[in-house]
């Protein structure tokens, strides 16, 4: 009997948390939208300039604010949403479920996160937004600017594996410690973006939202695989 109950506090917590990720990621996607609205229409354009201008010298646009190491720390974390790393990142996971005997999992996250790669290709070549021209751009950034791809794919992939990674675990403070690290790190490379100002602040949030409800997605799909122990 004891057992039993377990099985459908489980099962409870499963179907909620599953209702859960629904919502967030309508409201993601319902965000991405209307963000995307006011974008076009232009009525983000002050607060992406006054963002943007916060990470600069008033006196000397060109050189960002903090001293000299910071621009090279802020390089070394924007390269944590490269797609070398993130690639890395996926083979190495894809290996890992491949080894655990979770061939079907492996092969949903070796699909999943370059087809989050290409919806951002393809968002970045339908609406062609210019690269920010009011500060100097402190490192090297190609394409268009809107969503970021930094910030979707880093959201998309250290959210999904730091899901997926948490799943291995009944620890909840475990759980936590690495949803944590992933949400940070998803957050750094975002923020590297702007300082280098290569971005403006809504394509970050833009590719944050994106990223987020393909994480979501993904998650959704790839629990489903684990419950069916494939």
């Amino acid at each position: 009997m004891f057992n039993f109950k377990n099985l459908l506090v489980r099962k409870s917590l499963l179907e909620y948390s599953t209702e859960i990720a629904i919502i967030l990621a309508s409201l993601g996607l319902l965000g991405f939208f209307k963000l995307t609205e006011e974008v076009i229409e232009g009525e983000t354009l002050g607060f992406d300039h006054r963002v943007l201008l916060w990470f600069r010298n008033p006196a000397d646009l060109s050189d960002p604010i903090g001293p000299a190491w910071l621009e090279v720390v802020m390089r070394d974390i924007t390269a944590l949403g490269g797609l070398l790393v993130l690639g890395l990142l996926t083979v190495a996971a894809c290996g890992y479920l491949w080894l655990s005997q979770r061939h079907k999992l492996a092969i949903f996250v070796a699909l999943s996160i370059p087809a989050g790669s290409l919806l951002n290709g393809l968002l970045k070549g339908f609406f062609e937004r210019p690269r920010p021209d009011i500060v100097p751009h402190a490192t090297d950034a190609a394409l268009s600017s809107f969503p970021s791809g930094h910030a979707m794919m880093s959201t998309i992939v250290f959210l999904t594996l730091g899901a997926l990674l948490s799943l291995s675990t009944n620890n909840n403070q475990i759980k936590i410690y690495i949803l944590c690290w992933s949400v940070l790190l998803t957050i750094l490379v975002g923020i590297s973006r702007l300082y280098l100002g290569v971005h403006w602040p809504t394509d970050i949030i833009a590719g944050w939202l994106a990223g987020a409800v393909w994480a979501l997605l993904c998650l959704l799909l790839g629990n489903w695989i684990l419950r069916r122990k494939v």
